[in-house]
């Protein structure tokens, strides 16, 4: 077995982990202050509208072009008067997108592309965008996304309880904050394949929060029965038990899409690709980060005001107290045994004795003595 895959089985049976419920002040902190980063981005730079949100036109000339980008930026502004945003596509033609614009200027908009560009007025494509229907696509998308969220509250609700649709809710919202955060501080469009973007990762950073959820429905049953652990530390016991599994799927998702950001948007130029691949980028792994570090800690705070877990924390405490002043091992820190299912023989909390099967304990004779005949 691979050392991370070794790694993986012990996180699993509990024989190492890291304590990430006791130290969620720190990730709560951390999660703070890149939400802030974030929404200070969205207030001050705001987001970058595509044509298809705030209405425009998009110009499209012939192949092979040998006007440089630089150049049909210069000519879009002096037809237009905006700001305009030009791609040298793979033929050799370009792509002037100008938001903003009312169509009825669009026919003499391309008029003065065709005289600066040296082009026949018939060859350049002009593809028109209203306001009002970026409006109605813009509806649509907040419409989705708010029938999403609370399809997924009714859901989490039903499946496990309102506290972890409740966590889960806020896991998504970080993530969504963070993403369309970046957005603003980067500067990228944001157009319909960002939409899509964002509802994917959405799904992602639910499967990786439910994923531990589940591990931590089944550990917690009966929980109420046992005196060993406290809520919070079976709640850290399922992420540590998951944490392998959500690292490996969330880089392998990672990956695909980090050639498409960084390769097939950064190093090609095909810009398109940006929209779609920085929402997933950022969004995958804001939503691995939320589901270890936030969702499931935020479970463990919001049950730890129940009377019922107050009152089992307590037998936890006074029962590690009772074995630490008696010197016996704590209970806590023992292995193999999920709430409910605590041993009624003292002697089955102790640890195995670690060494090859079938040897024979030492009786201690003849202890320190050479080998031989005794004489």
């Amino acid at each position: 077995m691979s050392k991370l895959g070794n790694l993986g089985a012990r996180l699993h049976h509990g024989e190492v982990g890291y304590d990430f419920i006791k130290n969620r002040k720190i990730w709560y902190g951390i999660s703070i202050l890149i939400t802030i980063t974030a929404i200070l981005g969205l207030a001050v730079r705001g987001l970058n509208m595509g044509i298809e949100f705030q209405g425009g036109a998009v110009f499209t000339t012939p192949k092979h072009m040998s006007a440089s980008v630089a150049q049909a930026e210069d000519f879009a502004h002096n037809a237009s008067g905006q700001e305009s945003i030009v791609q040298k596509l793979g033929d050799g033609s370009l792509r002037i997108q100008i938001a903003g614009i009312e169509t009825g200027k669009s026919d003499q908009i391309k008029e003065d592309l065709a005289k600066d560009l040296k082009v026949n007025p018939e060859h350049i494509n002009a593809d028109l965008v209203g306001p009002s229907w970026g409006e109605q696509i813009a509806n649509k998308a907040w419409q989705g996304l708010a029938i999403f969220m609370i399809l997924v509250v009714i859901y989490l609700a039903i499946a496990f309880e309102w506290r972890m649709a409740l966590a889960a809710l806020v896991a998504l919202i970080h993530d969504l904050t963070i993403t369309t955060g970046v957005y603003a501080l980067v500067g990228f469009e944001v157009t319909p394949g960002t939409v899509i973007g964002l509802l994917t990762i959405l799904g992602y950073s639910l499967y990786d929060t439910v994923v531990v959820f589940d591990s931590l429905k089944e550990q917690t049953k009966d929980i109420t029965r046992q005196t060993r652990w406290t809520y919070s530390e079976i709640a850290n016991r399922s992420i540590n038990g998951t944490l392998i599994r959500s690292i490996n799927t969330t880089v392998v998702a990672l990956l695909p899409v980090a050639g498409l950001l960084f390769i097939g948007g950064g190093v090609l130029g095909a810009g398109m690709l940006n929209d779609i691949s920085l929402s997933l980028f950022v969004g995958l792994a804001a939503g691995a980060y939320s589901s270890i570090f936030i969702a499931t800690p935020l479970v463990a705070d919001l049950k730890e005001l129940e009377p019922q877990m107050k009152a089992l924390k307590k037998r936890v405490l006074a029962k590690r107290a009772q074995a630490a002043a008696q010197g016996e091992p704590l209970e806590a820190e023992s292995d193999g045994v999920t709430a409910g299912d605590e041993p009624e023989d003292p002697e089955d909390a102790t640890p195995a004795v670690v060494g090859p099967r079938n040897q024979p304990a030492s009786r201690g004779r003849g202890r320190g003595r050479p080998s031989g005949k005794r004489r």
